[in-house]
């Protein structure tokens, strides 16, 4: 299944938070800057967001601001810290989080 194959089922480019308390969620489509996406989380909440920049499928969004050297929260727990504060509807990934976690 590719990220055509989300769009088509969900009728709209969505992401997903897999825990309430999650501040990144995973993007089901890619994602131009400027556009929109449906975020669902294990609620049921529904809200969106629009992306800062292009995020490609399967990658993490923002969901709120984080400070710098925040935590950035995935699953409900802590999966890395940003290196700098990030903006709601950023990319998060290796170039603006670090993870400490295996180390």
């Amino acid at each position: 299944m590719d990220s055509n194959d989300f769009l088509n089922i969900c009728g709209a480019k969505s992401a997903l938070a897999i825990h309430p308390d999650d501040n990144v969620a995973v993007v089901l489509a890619d994602l131009a800057a400027g556009e929109s996406c449906l975020v669902r989380n294990s609620n049921g909440a529904e809200y969106s967001v629009t992306a800062l920049e292009d995020i490609g499928f399967g990658h993490k969004i923002v969901l709120s601001d984080i400070a710098g050297e925040g935590k950035v929260i995935k699953y409900g727990e802590e999966i890395g810290r940003v290196n700098k504060p990030v903006a709601k509807g950023a990319w998060v990934h290796n170039h603006n989080m670090v993870c400490l976690r295996g180390r």
